[in-house]
């Protein structure tokens, strides 16, 4: 047995039991033998590094993940991680901005898979820095909604908000075999806010009624009050770690009072 073999066999069984597939589903998909995929699972025999990258794509393995079962393989990670700022991200961010700019006056922002806030439009800075005055443009997302100085104390459906934030940042971060000091960090911050809510019974799906289609989340501080509801888009088949994890969150009132108070908000203060 390969230590290569040892090492990659139950990053890919793990993969593969989260994704709720039968070894035989994945080796009809991959083009196996049940028998092969199994050996390689229990670390008997090594996978080619097509073989791994073919099983990682039927089990829709984010990129930063395939280069550590690539690594755990014996084989050089293939995808690269471009920093956002870089000067090969020019057109990237351009065309970011742009997407951001023809949002307004919703707001508007690009964050990673952590949530941290990467960019912003004015109408989501004036919001965020209205109901969250600590807000300093580059925040994490979930760590300023749980904070008690943060959006917390101006978020009228909290329970719901954040338990629905809460839980996909775990989504996002609990299975990866890739993760960093920060991811860890950021899983902390959310177990102890999931800990907190569940001390005060509410559960992960506690308020959301059977008719929801989609979470809303109501901010309201000095007499303002927001319904608002988000949209979540993604960029198509990325080949670049960083732009697979962004994410393009918009921010629409649900209603006319909050259109009109969205207004106040982001014209008024501009103004």
């Amino acid at each position: 047995m390969s230590p290569h073999a040892s090492a990659v066999g139950p990053l890919l069984r793990s993969w593969r039991t989260s994704r709720g597939k039968s070894q035989l589903a994945l080796a009809v998909e991959a083009g196996v033998s049940t028998r092969h995929l199994s050996f390689v699972e229990s670390g008997r025999s090594s996978p080619s590094r097509e073989l791994v990258l073919t099983l990682a794509e039927h089990l829709e393995v984010p990129l930063r993940d395939r280069n550590a079962l690539l690594t755990a393989a014996g084989y050089a990670p293939i995808y690269r991680q471009t920093a956002l700022d870089a000067e090969g991200m020019r057109e990237v961010r351009t065309a970011l901005r742009h997407i951001l700019t023809a949002h307004e006056p919703h707001p508007a922002l690009v964050v990673n898979r952590r949530y941290d806030v990467l960019l912003a439009n004015e109408a989501a800075i004036e919001l965020l820095s209205f109901y969250a005055p600590s807000w300093k443009g580059r925040n994490n997302l979930a760590c300023l909604l749980v904070a008690p100085e943060g959006l917390r104390p101006a978020v009228v459906n909290y329970t719901e908000t954040a338990s629905h934030v809460l839980r996909r940042l775990r989504a996002e971060l609990a299975s990866s075999s890739a993760r960093d000091a920060e991811d860890e960090r950021l899983l902390t911050v959310a177990a102890a806010a999931e800990a907190e809510l569940a001390a005060h019974g509410h559960s992960p799906a506690s308020g959301i009624g059977p008719g929801e289609v989609l979470l809303p989340v109501t901010f309201e501080r000095a007499g303002e009050r927001v319904d608002l509801f988000t949209t979540i888009t993604t960029l198509g088949t990325p080949l670049d770690i960083t732009l697979q994890e962004l994410r393009i969150e918009t921010f629409f009132p649900a209603n006319e009072p909050s259109r009109a108070a969205l207004s106040r908000i982001v014209g008024g203060r501009r103004g």
